[in-house]
């Protein structure tokens, strides 16, 4: 065979992405429809529009943002490899001169399969291709180099070049000289590929210019000139082992680099993911009796916080949120850092339980699901949570950041959602699974392998600027990815969800990643809300007997404390808030009792008896005391003053206090004046006369019109109902399989209608006629009779025009029913919207 002869290519190889697309089987386009959803909005007409929308170059980057590292190496490869390639030139590439090992050949086939499934390659082992857009994506482009550090080939380098510098060039590099450029080109890149040849030039160059070649060979390849170069580069022009592109401005062959690498197009290869390290092991009992406090720990502080907001919550901001000084007051009052109090506001938000009120002063309140979130179990409470907080796309690690407008990103506010957010908690804790039982993950081997499983190249590829081995753009999204990674190690761990950083079992149920019975499931990567309600209920059931149960009991102590060695009964619990204040939390909660604790039990109607009677049910011990003194004393002052409203008046039996009041400097600021022998008047409202007068260290109540004391109780403020945030997606969600079936149906039935041989007319050829009403009407009962399928053309209400490939079962009423091949139903048109209308051909 001559050379200028072409090796004929196989009749059933196919010629376009659509062909090589027509001969996969349904279960392979389902396949590339739910790896890459994008594709399916809308539903393409027939294969050769799906091959068309898979090759935009909005579709193709986002593909290539979801390969693994590997897979990108391999697609980074076939950019840079003849095209068509062969999978010997392809393995060449990959694994260079060695060969590589069985990992490289395994990982390679597996990487070229889900290329070809992703509709990035196509074409048969011995006639690959990169899609186009990928290619010059990936490609070496003279404004910017191949990820893989390689330049352009000596033909697109040495394009435009005088055929006497060719020539000059041939001879330096000792070849024979040739008739025209095109033969130069071919003899140069002949030599640079020949490895026996190309060491033995290597061999005869000066050792500065083989220094220069080292710096050049991993990327980037182009380097700076002056006017009158050094020798030992101009013995590397003369041989064309680097290569003029602009004036100053030289490159080094694209073939030569290759052959410095000894074949190999990445200077690492990362053909399998690096594992996840343990740092250290811990017995599962252990991990999970961790896991378990802290997940009681969270149900206590997103408790304590919305009744922190119960009588109404902070303000909301005119841009929607909380502003830095009610999150600093938020956190103060639950005694924890900003970062991690922000954490918990955003999970009682993501989980509805708290939502703006929506009245003109807007607040934030709790919701009515609040309410019923209380009434569950503790274990089912802890459930919504980690549910809510597993699916959530709000990223509570960026408050307190900024956006892309320099504006504070604030808690409770807009621009929080990251779509990804879902996907790496999920993965992270995927990972943890890998782990043996017990066992806490290193942050970096886990970073390295987030990073290995998903690379980022969006950026860069969407920008056109990818510099040898990253691009700028590719360290934003990077960060923000470890980010998220490192915050979801925390959370979990807030959150119950591991314990000591191991993850637990009720951490693995959550994940549907094990059942009942403990063996080891695989979780789905996208579950349903069935799946995930699932998944929580078995959290739930698992986490149950680790908690524990709520005591009846408490501590008395002689300094005027109370000690909860445990959880306490909800009522238990709810009126010694009252009674006394928090002074300490941990394992054990630690109550102190003052004279404005008792005051406020005094205050919310309780009688001294009452107070006293409480305390003797559930002490352990007996009553101090100092205690009892304490209660009688305060109850003994308790509304001997009364404050009404006048705008205030104080009213009092016993005018020697009055007089000691008024007497008092400290009420200067009352503006008070005797009305009465036992009456005051203020010019004060009665809540301000009231705050100042307990100051002063007296004990008013406060009364209404009638002269009854009157009982505060806090007042429960509620958002009306409000459902939980939706997670917000980047881009289409995952098609489930019902669609994708259905998505399949219809492009196939599209792509026969399009594809159906049509009889051609003298005048049209294969085009569709236009016909009169009268002869569509004839040709459409002709095959009513006949049974035959008819090609038309059709025009919607909205004016759009499309072609079908329709089977008529009944013609009346100006109406055709028909079996429609192209949407795979049984329709009706109206033969007035029927523009034309042939026969298919017979075949």
């Amino acid at each position: 065979m001559s050379t200028d002869e072409q090796p004929q290519r196989p009749a059933d190889t196919p010629r376009s992405l659509a062909e090589a697309l027509r001969s996969r089987d349904d279960a392979s386009l389902g396949a590339l429809l739910h790896a890459r959803p994008d594709l399916l909005t809308p539903v393409p007409n027939d294969l050769t529009q799906l091959a068309t929308r898979a090759a935009t170059r909005a579709s193709v980057v986002r593909a290539l943002e979801r390969l693994d590292r590997f897979a990108q190496q391999v697609a980074e490869a076939l950019a840079v490899a003849p095209e068509p390639a062969a999978y010997e030139e392809l393995h060449a590439l990959v694994a260079g001169d060695e060969g590589g090992d069985s990992t490289v050949e395994a990982a390679l086939g597996r990487a070229l399969a889900t290329l070809r499934e992703q509709a990035l390659v196509w074409g048969a082992d011995d006639r690959l291709r990169l899609v186009r857009t990928a290619r010059e994506l990936l490609a070496p482009a003279p404004q910017y180099p191949s990820p893989t550090g390689l330049g352009p080939t000596v033909a697109e380098a040495t394009a435009g070049m005088s055929p006497n510098r060719m020539q000059d060039i041939v001879a330096a590099a000792g070849l024979p000289s040739t008739h025209d450029a095109v033969s130069a080109v071919r003899s140069l890149t002949e030599l640079f590929t020949d490895r026996t040849r190309m060491s033995a030039l290597l061999d005869e160059a000066p050792a500065e210019s083989v220094e220069v070649l080292s710096r050049l060979v991993w990327g980037p390849p182009y380097g700076q000139v002056t006017a009158d170069p050094a020798r030992h580069l101009r013995w590397l022009l003369d041989r064309g082992l680097l290569l003029p592109t602009a004036p100053g401005t030289v490159v080094l062959p694209r073939e030569a680099a290759l052959h410095l690498r000894a074949g190999r197009a990445h200077r690492v290869l990362e053909p399998a993911p690096p594992a996840v390290e343990a740092l250290r092991e811990h017995r599962p009992q252990a991990v999970d009796a961790a896991a378990a406090s802290q997940a009681y720990m969270a149900l206590d502080t997103v408790e304590e916080l919305l009744k922190d907001w119960d009588e109404g919550g902070p303000t909301v901001l005119r841009a929607g949120g909380l502003s830095v000084r009610d999150l600093k007051r938020t956190a103060v009052a639950l005694d924890l850092p900003e970062p991690v109090a922000a954490f918990w506001v955003e999970l009682a938000y993501a989980a509805g339980l708290v939502a703006s009120d929506g009245e003109a002063d807007e607040r934030y309140a709790a919701t009515p699901a609040f309410d019923d979130w209380q009434e569950l179990p503790p274990a089912e409470r802890w459930s919504v949570l980690a549910t809510a907080w597993l699916t959530a796309t709000r990223t509570a690690g960026l408050i307190g950041g900024r956006d892309g407008k320099d504006r504070t990103l604030s808690a409770l506010g807009p621009h929080l959602d990251r779509s990804s957010a879902p996907e790496i908690r999920r993965r992270v804790l995927t990972l943890l699974t890998t782990l043996p039982d017990g066992a806490s993950p290193t942050p970096e081997s886990m970073l390295a392998r987030l990073r290995w499983e998903r690379p980022p190249r969006g950026g860069a590829a969407a920008s056109g600027s990818t510099p040898a081995g990253a691009a700028p753009g590719h360290a934003a999204p990077l960060e923000l990815r470890a980010r998220i990674a490192q915050w979801t190690l925390n959370e979990a761990e807030l959150l119950g969800v591991t314990g000591r950083g191991a993850l637990s079992a009720h951490g693995r149920a959550l994940l549907g990643s094990e059942s009942e019975d403990d063996s080891v499931g695989t979780a789905a990567p996208h579950p349903s809300p069935a799946e995930l309600a699932a998944s929580g209920a078995r959290a739930a059931r698992l986490l149950a007997p680790l908690l524990p149960e709520p005591l009846d009991h408490v501590l008395l102590q002689a300094d005027l404390t109370a000690v909860a060695p445990g959880p306490l009964e909800r009522p238990l619990a709810e009126t010694l808030s009252v009674l006394a204040d928090v002074e300490s939390k941990g394992g054990a909660t630690v109550y102190r009792f003052t004279p404005g604790s008792v005051r406020r039990a005094l205050d919310a109607g309780k009688s001294a008896s009452d107070l006293h009677a409480f305390l003797a049910a559930h002490a352990r011990t007996p009553v101090p005391q100092p205690l009892a003194y304490l209660i009688d004393d305060v109850a003994r002052k308790h509304g001997h003053l009364r404050i009404g409203a006048a705008s205030a008046y104080v009213r009092c039996d016993d005018e020697a206090l009055l007089n000691e009041i008024l007497a008092d400097k400290r009420s200067q600021s009352l503006r008070l004046r005797r009305l009465a022998p036992t009456v005051l008047a203020a010019q004060a409202d009665p809540g301000a006369l009231l705050e100042g007068l307990r100051g002063m260290g007296f004990a008013p109540a406060a009364e209404s019109a009638e002269g009854d004391v009157l009982i505060t109780r806090a007042h429960a403020h509620r958002s009306p109902p409000r459902t939980a945030p939706e997670p917000v997606h980047d881009g289409p969600p995952l098609p489930d399989t019902t669609l994708i079936g259905a998505a399949v149906r219809a492009i196939r039935a599209g792509d026969l209608a399009s594809t159906m041989p049509r009889k051609a007319t003298p005048e049209k050829g294969d085009a569709l006629p236009r016909t009169t009403a009268a002869e569509t009407l004839a040709t459409m009962q002709a095959a009513v009779l006949t049974g035959e399928a008819v090609w038309i053309g059709y025009v919607n209400a909205e004016g759009s025009a499309s072609q079908r490939v329709i089977a008529p079962i009944r013609v009346e009423g100006g109406f055709v029913t028909a079996y429609d091949h192209t949407a795979d139903e049984v329709k009706t048109y109206p033969l007035h919207r029927v523009t034309g209308v042939a026969e298919l051909a017979d075949d």
